[in-house]
């Protein structure tokens, strides 16, 4: 199936390309010898990109792309590129419509599909960037997920519900949709399309951040939660108990990134779904890894407790099969310890 390889006259898409993974994938393209071209909503907010990545010239191109749900948003972006990794979609817990975060990441999606069938014509395949929230269901067992699995509970919760659905259902509602449609319409026109698609599913997604970030309140949701419960002495107000019991699955946001770059390589990774996952957590893991770090790379807080040790042995309510990409991306992944020291180095740097 088609795949790309790091050639000078390489260029790759990369929507929404100053968010927060988004521009640690434009910088991984980069030092691979890529040649990018982002989108943006606005050009103040392409300064930053050219800020950081002055060092390679006009290998970075930037595009505004205002509004991703009008049509024909991408038709302009999509051509001359090779490849293009769609990681737009809007992640935040506080939509009251649950429309204004399906609508975005549907149209989004579908939409930068069909402008890459429209004028895509050296378009060889497209990674876009799902979520594990497609992926699971609230299960009264603790459940192990595979690519096979779809949240169709968030999308029947918020049809009951509407506005009264909870924000992370929204959220999972609105990444199911945005996945099914992208399936549906690769399925529909695959007859017309020189191109593959390949989708890439992480759970909750931490690590340093590179993009525009000027105060913890412009950092995305799930680095804010990671800095309330593990750097905030008081967890956030979080219980013992909760610390303990409570948390998810994650991915190191740049090894994230190396893999939607493999997902553009590697032929394999073509009409696939591949969960990236660095595996369960509770929350009293990331303390006591944060606690066991010496020196400490943020000297200026005093870390949370909790109650060391009470996340061994913890119950994990969910994990994921990540056989599959095992066997087609094979990353070596980071573990909690080097995710760890490198974010709450970051967050010393910046006096947070």
């Amino acid at each position: 199936m088609p795949a790309i390889q790091a050639k000078s006259a390489a260029k790759v898409l990369v929507s929404g390309s100053n968010g927060y993974i988004a521009i640690w994938v434009v910088r991984t393209l980069l030092e691979r010898g890529y040649s990018v071209r982002g989108t943006v909503r606005s050009t103040e907010k392409g300064k930053h990109l050219f800020e950081i990545f002055k060092a390679y010239g006009d290998k970075l191109e930037v595009v505004v792309v205002e509004d991703i749900t009008k049509e024909g948003a991408f038709d302009e972006a999509v051509k001359g590129v090779d490849a293009i990794a769609h990681t737009a979609s809007p992640f935040h817990l506080i939509a009251v419509d649950p429309q204004e975060l399906i609508g975005p990441a549907v149209k989004g999606t579908a939409g930068m599909l069909a402008s890459a069938l429209k004028n895509g014509s050296s378009v060889q395949r497209i990674v876009v960037t799902s979520s594990c929230a497609s992926v699971l269901h609230v299960s009264p067992e603790p459940k192990v997920f595979s690519e096979v699995d779809w949240n169709e509970q968030s999308i029947k919760e918020v049809e009951e519900q509407g506005k009264d659905a909870s924000g992370i259902t929204k959220y999972r509602a609105s990444k199911t949709l945005a996945e099914k449609a992208a399936w549906d319409f690769y399925k529909k026109h695959k007859s017309e399309i020189k191109w593959d698609l390949s989708v890439i599913n992480p759970p909750f997604v931490f690590g340093p951040f590179i993009h525009d970030a000027s105060s913890l309140d412009s950092l995305n949701e799930s680095a804010r939660v990671w800095y309330s419960i593990v750097a905030k002495a008081d967890s956030g107000g979080k219980s013992p108990e909760f610390l303990a019991t409570q948390g998810s699955a994650w991915i190191d946001v740049r090894d994230l990134a190396e893999g939607h770059v493999r997902a553009l390589e590697i032929p394999a990774a073509g009409d696939e779904r591949i969960i990236i996952s660095a595996g369960p957590f509770v929350w009293q893991d990331w303390i006591d890894t944060a606690n066991a770090l010496s020196p400490s790379p943020i000297p200026s807080h005093t870390l949370p407790k909790g109650v060391p040790g009470a996340g061994k042995g913890a119950r994990y309510a969910l994990d994921y099969d990540t056989a599959k990409e095992k066997r087609i991306l094979g990353i070596t992944l980071r573990t909690k310890e080097e995710t760890a020291k490198d974010i709450l180095a970051d967050f010393e740097r910046r006096g947070w």
